[in-house]
């Protein structure tokens, strides 16, 4: 009997960090929740990071997950942008581990192959797939469509790894 697993999805943004909670069991997928942490963009960076790591935090707290996945940033041409949302990611990351949850990361790429079938694709095929893979889903802004997405993609490939494990124990 496969087990239940609660993940939880999180696209880190600096303006708005999504969070998605779905329970995986075998190829099963349920939605829990999700929604959108925003800071207050008229705050300093530090204040507006606590506002993000505190949210997460009761989040965390409040829907107790067993894993979380987190989205890679990607570097763009504008540095500072970058470095801030590397430093809003880094929250999203510290949030979980600090909460004793192994934390997994996947490039938006991957994420979208995942679960739209192609490496390339909108928010709205995203969307669209989301609701298909979990009818019951809902969500407040394309960064808690996003998160969920991004907990979608692990819950397929920490089933793949864990195939592949059980695969090598049998043989071995």
């Amino acid at each position: 009997m496969a087990e239940t697993i609660r993940i939880i999805g999180i696209d880190p943004g600096l303006r708005r960090t999504g969070w998605g909670i779905i329970e995986a069991c075998g190829n099963s997928l349920r939605f829990l929740g999700a929604g959108t942490i925003r800071s207050d963009d008229k705050a300093d960076l530090a204040s507006r990071l606590c506002q993000l790591h505190d949210g997460l935090a009761a989040i965390v707290h409040a829907e107790r997950p067993d894993e979380a996945a987190v989205e890679q940033t990607f570097v763009n041409k504008d540095a500072t942008a970058t470095l801030k949302l590397g430093q809003a990611r880094g929250v999203a990351m510290l949030v979980p581990a600090l909460a004793g949850l192994p934390v997994s990361e996947y490039a938006p790429n991957a994420v979208k192959k995942t679960v739209i079938g192609v490496g390339h694709g909108d928010k709205r095929q995203i969307h669209m797939m989301v609701k298909v893979l979990m009818p019951r889903a809902a969500f407040d802004s394309d960064d808690a469509a996003d998160a969920l997405a991004i907990a979608i993609c692990h819950a397929h490939h920490r089933q793949s790894a864990a195939g592949r494990l059980a695969a090598l124990a049998r043989a071995g």
